[in-house]
């Protein structure tokens, strides 16, 4: 109990309305998906209205197209609207910027690198919290409550080695957590969290699906006894059917997958019946489309997000780079909400120093995150166990400068690392049109 009050009371500090919010979405899982939308396109259509009245880029647009705001008053409506790229919010900077924005609290955060697209993008704070809420809602579906122990594997989009020692322990204090680090996972490290985790014993244990997958195997191979936490819970990779078995076995419970992008404001995460993730209304609208760019209600398809809340970057059927799976099937569990059947892509391999310690790829998508003046694109490839090899495409915004500050980052995790840029046209795709961004040659 202790635990809780002191979970919701960090929070409350910051943002007042976080429990309330908290309570509210709790509930909301178990009303009627009608009920649901009805709300969500009321939203929608408050949204649409500032977009158009506070927002240069979409005012100009909606002109273009002869489109009002009240020609969009249902998530159907919004097919009247084109695409949203980030190389369009990147040509556009200025016009995306709200009229009013200096009256906003807001943080600036990076996105896109598991996309390889790197850019900037402002998150109002309000939603911002909005979304710790239905991701605490969304690890409720399997058993968490505020203030249980998590321990989290994984890098610094889950703000692991990303904050001074001392914030770290009073974050990790006040939300009853552990933060392991999936950059560093040698031996000795693996070692010293088996340590931590039987000596905390979690109720929760959370990461990157890989990262997991790739620890539980170390377990298994070393005969290490670890503690069995009540659910394990995935997120930001594909979990793969055999890495969910695999790591089901080795901590002896079930694995909760979810999916989130902060940008566009789409989540959803998984129930007990395993069916798919019920995907979130509150915070977005996600629409998956075809290659015509028309929503479809099965089969598989890209996602498109809009944000309902973020008013200081609203994004409009935002291409988020991600494809998935949906069915219209309804969940045994009695959740209102649409099922995501799989998300198809978001692999990422894992590399290895010449020392033999592995090294997650996400480490390397982060670094693209803060260090992505001028890059359009990059892919980071391993050929050996000395050499990174860094293609880029670049434009005019180029900051060379980055590249020493890139290669130090890169060489704090080995040494002897040779780390080799290359300036390139475009980035080599697949037959299927894609490309993976972090990719290891070794066949290992």
């Amino acid at each position: 109990m202790l635990n809780k009050q002191l979970f919701i009371l960090a929070h409350t500090l910051i943002e007042r309305s976080f429990n309330q919010t908290y309570k509210r979405l709790v509930k909301n899982q178990w009303r009627p998906y009608t009920e649901l939308k009805e709300e969500q396109e009321k939203q929608l259509r408050h949204m649409i209205t500032f977009a158009y009245e506070n927002v240069p880029y979409y005012r100009t647009l909606f002109k273009e197209l002869k489109v009002r705001p009240g020609d969009i008053r249902t998530i159907t409506d919004l097919q009247k609207i084109p695409v949203l790229t980030k190389e369009i919010i990147r040509q556009n900077w200025e016009e995306f910027k709200p009229l009013n924005l200096s009256s906003m609290k807001y943080y600036t955060q990076p996105t896109g690198g598991s996309t390889g697209t790197p850019f900037q993008y402002r998150l109002l704070k309000q939603d911002r919290f909005l979304s710790g809420a239905l991701l605490y809602r969304g690890w409720g579906y399997g058993g968490f409550e505020p203030g249980d122990k998590m321990v989290f594997l994984a890098g610094s989009s889950l703000d692991v080695g990303s904050k001074s020692r001392i914030s770290t322990m009073i974050h990790e204090m006040a939300r009853n957590l552990k933060k392991l680090s999936s950059f560093d996972m040698g031996d000795v490290e693996m070692r010293h969290y088996a340590v931590v985790i039987n000596k905390f014993q979690p109720k929760f244990i959370r990461g990157y699906p890989s990262s997991i997958y790739f620890y539980a195997k170390w377990l298994q191979e070393n005969d290490i006894a670890i503690h069995s936490p009540t659910a394990v819970l995935t997120t930001a990779e594909k979990l793969f059917p055999y890495m969910r078995e695999t790591i089901s076995q080795v901590f002896a419970c079930e694995v909760f997958d979810g999916y989130g992008l902060s940008d566009g404001g789409v989540s959803a995460y998984e129930c007990p019946e395993q069916s798919g993730l019920h995907i979130d209304t509150e915070r977005s609208v996600m629409e998956v489309v075809d290659s015509h760019d028309c929503q479809v209600d099965q089969g598989q398809g890209q996602v498109l997000a809009t944000s309902l809340h973020n008013y200081a970057m609203p994004f409009i059927r935002y291409a988020t780079g991600d494809e998935v799976s949906i069915t219209d099937e309804k969940c045994n569990c009695g959740r209102g909400y649409k099922l995501l059947g799989e998300v198809i892509g978001r692999s990422v391999d894992v590399l290895v120093t010449p020392e033999g310690k592995s090294v997650h790829g996400w480490f390397f998508l982060y670094i693209f995150w803060e260090h992505c003046q001028g890059i359009k694109e990059y892919q980071v490839v391993q050929r050996s166990a000395k050499e990174i090899h860094i293609k880029l495409v670049i434009d005019e915004d180029f900051n060379e400068g980055q590249l020493e500050t890139i290669k130090q980052i890169i060489q704090s995790k080995s040494a002897n690392w040779d780390v080799r840029f290359e300036f390139v046209d475009e980035i080599e795709r697949t037959g299927a049109g894609k490309y993976k961004f972090i990719v290891n040659e070794m066949g290992l």
